[in-house]
This record gives C-alpha cells, structure tokens and sequence, in this order.
C-alpha cells in the first residue's frame, strides 16, 4: 500500500490483489458510449452434445473456468482425449471494476474500415457492449439502478436450446442535468503536434474537435491549450470563454506537426497548467488528444503518472484520453486514463468527433460515482458454471469489493456499464441465478452507497434470438463479434455471416444507426477473413453511447 494516502488498484491483475499503487481519485469525466479464429459453434458445451465447456481465465492466464460447482472441486468432464485439470473450487463470486471506456470498439471500426483486422490484444468486449444503448431504467437519485436479465443461448448456429445462458447485468445513472445546471468547467487540452499526427485524421481532425468544442462551452468555462512533440509548450494559459472564443480559435489553428512524441513531457505540463488555472468548485480535467505512439521521454504510463500523482490528488484532476490516428497506442492510452482516474474514447472522422466534444463532453464534465465497483454473487445450486465477457484489465479481487481503498471505475450522469456473463445452469435449476451489487462513492461526501438487483431462472429461461429484448441482443452481437475478433469461443457463438444479418435486422427494428453501423463493421470483418468483397449494411461513423 503506498503510505502517502494508502490507496490501492486492482486493475490489471485478474482476480488478484494488485501492487502497491497510491492514487487518490477524485472527481472524472466519464463518455459513454472493447485477429485469426472463426466462430465458436462448436464450443457450446451443451452437455448432451458431450462438448467442452469454454475456457474462462485465472489470474495466471492459464485456461480454467471461472467458476465451478464447490461440491465437485473440479469442472464437470469433457468427452475427447484430454480431460480438464484438477483444480481447487473457486467461489461464487466475480468481481470487477465498473468501465465506460468505448475507444477499443471505435478503433476497431477504423481498423476495419481501412481494410485491416484489428489486433486481438486490443479488443476489449465491454468497450464493444458498452458502445451502444441498452434502455434501462433510470434512478431518481444518484447512485444507479440495477437491471439483471437474460436468455437462452442456442445450440451454436441451430435454433436448439442449450444449457447456457446470457446474463446480463446493467447499471444506470440518473441523467444529465442540463448544461447551464452544471459546475463550470477548467479543461486542459493537451495536444500531440509530433510528426505521426500530420496524416488523415489526426491533427486536423483534433484542430476541428477543439474548435468545435470551442463552440459549444459556457462563459464562465476555461480552457488551456498545451502541445508536445520533443518537448511540452504552453500555448494558451487558462483562460476564460467569455469574450475569448477568437483568441482560443487563433491557438488552435496555429498547431503544426513536429517532430517526436514525448507523452510524458505534454502531460506534466498539462498538470502544471491545471494546477496554475484551479479554480475552487469547478471541474478540473486533463484530456489528452493523441494517437498514443510515444517514442521520446519516459514511454512507461505507470511511471508518468507517478511524476504528477500529487496534483491529481490535491487538485482532483482527472485524464481523459481522446485517441486518433489510424496507428494508435490502444494499450498505453487505456493504462494512463486507468490509472489517471479517467477515461478513454476514439475518433476517427468528424461526426464521431461531434458526438464527443458536442453530444457527450459538455454534458458529461460531472460524476456520479467514483470507485465503482460491482460484485455478481451465483447461486452454487444452480449455476454449474460462469465466464464474465471481457473486463480482464478490470478485474477486482472478491475481498477487495468493500475496500473502498482499491480503486474503482468513475461513472457520470446518464450513463450505463453493461457486464455480459455465459451462465450453465444446472439440470432442474429453478430460483435465483444471481445477485448483483453496486458498490460506489458519493463523488463530494466519499460516502459508501450500495444497489441490489437479482434475477431468478425465469427471468433468462427465454429465447435469445428474436426474443423480447432487441437491446439484448444488441449486447449479445456485440460480445460475440468482440469475442470471435480475439479468436474466443464463447458457447453459442454464430458465425460472423449470422452476426451481420441478425445486427442489420436489429437496425431495422430499432431503427438505431449505430447498430447498422455494427452491421457493417461485422461485414467487413467477414469479408477480410474470407478475401471476399463486404456486403453494404450503412454507413461509417461512431455509434451511439449511452
């Protein structure tokens, strides 16, 4: 534990308790909005099909299931030569912190749209699931509300039922209030100028996002521009909107491309400038706009946070991370907005650049909860086994859940988390399947707030495909083209032709572009598998957060 404020992370270590890192969050910005191997159909572990059952992983990455019946003290056994090692039976537990991050999702649809498979290490399903609305109810106050539901998987591509299920577990804010209700803003833009962003799509399009937003702030808001290449420089001290919107546009469209990419040298002086421009009561943020490819300084997220550790904690400032470019550091940008208490989003066009310096950032600058966390208790006598979809970089050691210490996601107003999780009940399985638990803190008192909601058999007993929910399904297509994107084999999975179709039907019976924007994201991913042509299904652009 690091003795300055004794704050602990979990994050990165997969089910275990993380090092000793002291970061002490305060209040953040939260936008909502994760190569080789086909589908998964014959992993669906069905066990009248005698199938394996998927792997989950352990802290070790080592194959395990997540969970396994206590009574048995090993997985049930798989028909084939090889049977699953023995291991000690874990609980009934998962654990995790909460995530709103979306810029996985957006990258792989620029990776796509260029004609390129996105890397399999840079997909995170909960940044594709979270990508997209899912319609829950909204608290009257200010914690969350807890929506846990589901349904039958079927047997792989046929419609047979199988023995796993879909549970999802969602988690909702109250709204944002309107702008001119919120506290005013100091936002600190720092600005990558070095010579990776002079192609399509980077610093232009950062210079059309800033001017955009230029539009967009209050009077009494403030901004202060800082750029880095080789080194940091000042270009614009904190200043205020009213009577200054000609002065910050001129700043802004004076950037150029230079020469290397020293991230740690823009971000402390982006903290010192926070710092010189703090004002008492207002929200204090760093965002970072970058394609990531750090070549110059120190290179190691963990080690330039250090560097500014104690403005953050003094101050309350967070990092947001804004990421461009074609070739992005997807891995460096989510470690420094993890561990800078922030977040992360893409852009890859200007109507993706709308939707977060218009639509999401002015309304979004408040939080709701910090160090978030959710716990998702299964009942032992009728889940046989569980796999959580994603969230390995998120990961939270069960006994840590009420350690307000470890830290958390921060999650603002009008927002949703979305956890996915592949259920095997047992056979006769009837009652509560599981209990989901949000714990948060109240972002002014630190005060610890807590939010049930449960689900019992009835409620995912269900068809899956076609069934009453078309935002579970939404989830469903987007965990599953995540999952087959990373070469998985979640039970169930349809063949990315099937996961084209059933996302552009979506679309039509929503009516929701996104979802015909996955459609065609899927296509081209089809497509570039097979060396075929990608079939139309809508245009490019980011999809709907929310």
């Amino acid at each position: 534990m690091d003795q300055r404020n004794g704050k602990r992370t979990t994050r990165g270590r997969a089910g275990g308790r993380a090092g000793a890192v002291a970061f002490l969050l305060a209040a953040g910005m939260v936008l909502t909005a994760c190569g080789a191997g086909g589908s998964s159909d014959g992993a669906t572990a069905d066990k009248r099909s005698g199938a394996r059952p998927p792997q989950g992983t352990t802290g070790d990455g080592k194959g395990a299931p997540d969970a396994v019946a206590p009574d048995q003290g090993r997985p049930s056994e798989a028909s084939g030569d090889q049977a699953e090692p023995e291991r000690a039976a874990p609980d009934y537990l998962s654990t995790f912190a909460l995530d709103v991050d979306t810029a996985s999702y957006g990258y792989a649809r620029s990776t796509l749209g260029n004609g390129t498979l996105p890397d399999p290490v840079n997909v995170r399903p909960e940044e594709f699931v979270n990508s997209f609305k899912q319609g829950y109810e909204r608290p009257k106050g200010n914690g969350f509300s807890v929506t846990v539901d589901g349904a039958r998987i079927p047997n792989g591509s046929s419609s047979g039922p199988s023995d796993w299920s879909l549970l999802r577990v969602g988690l909702a804010t109250k709204a944002a209030p309107p702008s001119s209700e919120r506290p005013p803003a100091s936002l600190t833009f720092v600005v990558d100028i070095s010579g990776s962003m002079a192609g399509e799509g980077r610093l232009g399009l950062v210079q059309k996002s800033l001017a955009i937003l230029t539009d967009e702030l209050r009077d009494d808001d403030s901004v202060s521009l800082v750029t880095f290449s080789d080194e940091a420089e000042t270009r614009l001290p904190m200043t205020r909107l009213q009577g200054n919107r000609n002065k910050i546009r001129d700043a802004v469209e004076a950037m150029e491309p230079a020469q290397s990419t020293n991230v740690e040298a823009g971000i402390m002086r982006g903290y010192e400038e926070s710092v010189k421009g703090h004002r008492k009561g207002v929200n204090n943020r760093v965002v970072l706009l970058s394609d990531a490819l750090a070549n110059t300084g120190d290179t190691n997220a963990d080690n330039i946070l250090e560097r500014i550790d104690s403005a953050r904690r003094e101050y309350g400032i967070t990092l947001f991370g804004v990421g461009v470019g074609s070739d992005y550091g997807d891995a460096f940008m989510e470690r420094l907005t993890n561990r800078g208490d922030g977040h992360t989003t893409y852009v890859g066009d200007e109507e993706q650049a709308r939707k977060v310096f218009v639509d999401q950032l002015p309304a979004h600058i408040e939080l709701r909860a910090r160090d978030a966390k959710a716990q998702v208790a299964f009942d032992r006598g009728n889940v046989k086994q569980f796999r959580l979809i994603g969230y390995e970089n998120r990961k939270v050691a069960d006994e840590d859940f009420r350690d307000d210490s470890v830290d958390g996601g921060e999650v603002g107003p009008g927002h949703t988390v979305t956890a996915l999780y592949a259920v095997w009940l047992r056979e006769g399985a009837s009652g509560e399947v599981a209990k989901a638990t949000v714990r948060w803190l109240d972002p002014k008192t630190r005060k610890a707030y807590e939010e049930s909601g449960s689900a019992r058999t009835g409620a995912i007993d269900g068809r899956l495909w076609g069934g009453d929910s078309q935002r579970l399904q939404v989830a469903a297509v987007a965990a599953y083209f995540a999952d087959t994107l990373r070469g998985g084999d979640l039970p169930g999975a349809p063949a990315l032709r099937e996961l084209a179709s059933r996302a552009g039907k979506l679309a039509d019976e929503t009516e929701d572009s996104s979802v015909r924007k996955l459609a065609t994201a899927i296509g081209q991913a089809e497509a570039l598998r097979n060396g075929t042509e990608p079939e139309d299904g809508g245009d490019e652009g980011e999809g709907e957060i929310g």
